[in-house]
């Protein structure tokens, strides 16, 4: 178990917690290499060969992301990663149009990102409309109570794509449907989405989309966020400075990090297919052995409209923490890594309507593009133990 993976797997243990972060590609590192050294040029000189070769590499890599959404590449705009985006997309978005349209309402769901719970909570300070609206018991929206939610001053509503939690997709044209009618934005938190589902910006009816490098296979600390062109969306930046990135975003763009995110993108786009067909041939055997083990178990949130990478599993008399204790060598997780100082149960069962007890007993599984089929055994085999040692520690104290 602890051979290295040729794509570049870490030594040791089973990972697990794709949704947290994932490795980054041998592939994108070797492409990345050169513009940390030879190609050090900053993309914003315009004087020389070296600024030259780093703003073209860097307009290749706004093609590959745009390509991955099917967007036009004067549509992407560089940032530190999606919390960066979701704040840019969401406060600009809002402040832009209460200032020049009086528009001054917001609308979310409460199983969204902590970034975009906080950015709409902060704009309620500064006086916005803030609706934050429950989903169903299978963590989707409920279109009926989103369609009363809006109205002519609602100027953008955010939904995240695929959920960090439970995987749930979104039904994202539905909403944008919605949305359009009244004359708002649609803004889509595409963290969890891209390379995962096809994403078509046009098609679907988004307005702006936030994606994150590390999700997908590429380095940490550089994101994106998409910005339609036509009709065009105009935002408010979040800070001042050189003007970068058409005003939205200022700062001299990373460009090793932007060509690593680029073939990230157009990596998991040409292996979307094939790569979904394996990932739910793994969670299939990876809950079938569970089952052996322990029986039935419950999924949290719908299994049906799911990424296939994910599981999120409820184990009645376990608690979370004390499973991941017993399961040694397995990298799985309670949820969201980004909240993860939070000592209480999750935000996002709790609004599918799980009790604290039930939230507190779940542990989201998720496979990725290193995972291989022993590893997805064996990984079942660990968490079926541990789930049944914590059992019966616990019914040794009683």
């Amino acid at each position: 178990m602890s051979k290295e993976h040729p794509s570049g797997r870490p030594q040791g243990g089973i990972y697990l917690d794709y949704q947290a972060t994932t490795p980054t590609d041998r592939r994108v590192v070797e492409a990345m290499l050169p513009w940390f050294t030879e190609r050090f040029g900053n993309p914003h000189s315009d004087a020389h060969a070296y600024g030259w070769q780093a703003e073209d590499a860097v307009e290749q890599a706004r093609k590959e992301v745009a390509a991955s959404l099917k967007a036009d590449a004067r549509e992407i705009v560089f940032t530190s990663g999606a919390t960066e985006s979701n704040n840019l997309a969401i406060k600009g978005a809002a402040r832009f149009r209460r200032t020049h349209e009086g528009r001054n309402g917001v609308v979310t769901l409460a199983t969204e990102h902590k970034c975009v719970l906080e950015s709409a909570r902060a704009l309620a300070k500064d006086g916005f409309e803030v609706t934050i609206l429950p989903v169903r018991s299978d963590g989707l929206v409920d279109l009926e109570r989103m369609r009363a939610a809006l109205d002519e001053r609602t100027a953008i509503v955010s939904v995240m794509g695929v959920n960090n939690e439970v995987g749930v997709i979104q039904p994202i044209a539905a909403i944008a449907e919605q949305v359009r009618a009244a004359g708002a934005w649609l803004h889509v938190d595409a963290a969890q989405a891209v390379g995962k589902i096809p994403l078509d910006v046009g098609t679907l009816g988004i307005d702006l989309l936030s994606l994150s490098g590390h999700k997908l296979y590429g380095p940490k600390g550089v994101g994106a966020l998409y910005v339609r062109r036509r009709p065009r969306v105009r935002l408010e930046p979040l800070f001042d400075g050189g003007g970068q990135e058409r005003g939205l975003r200022s700062g001299t763009l990373p460009t090793p990090l932007c060509v690593g995110l680029g073939l990230a993108c157009r990596l998991a786009t040409d292996e979307m297919a094939e790569e979904s067909a394996r990932l739910a041939g793994l969670r299939q055997i990876f809950l079938d052995r569970i089952e052996t083990k322990l029986g039935p178990v419950t999924i949290n949130g719908s299994l049906e409209a799911r990424v296939p990478g994910n599981l999120n599993l409820r184990f009645p008399d376990a608690p979370a923490h004390k499973v991941i204790d017993a399961a040694g060598g397995l990298a799985i997780s309670t949820g969201s890594a980004c909240s993860s100082a939070a000592v209480e149960p999750s935000y996002v069962l709790r609004a599918l309507g799980l009790s604290d007890e039930e939230a507190a007993c779940s542990l989201r599984i998720a496979f990725g593009r290193m995972t291989t089929t022993e590893e997805a055994i064996r990984g079942a085999e660990l968490l079926a133990a541990a789930v049944i040692a914590t059992r019966a520690q616990a019914a040794a104290a009683e």
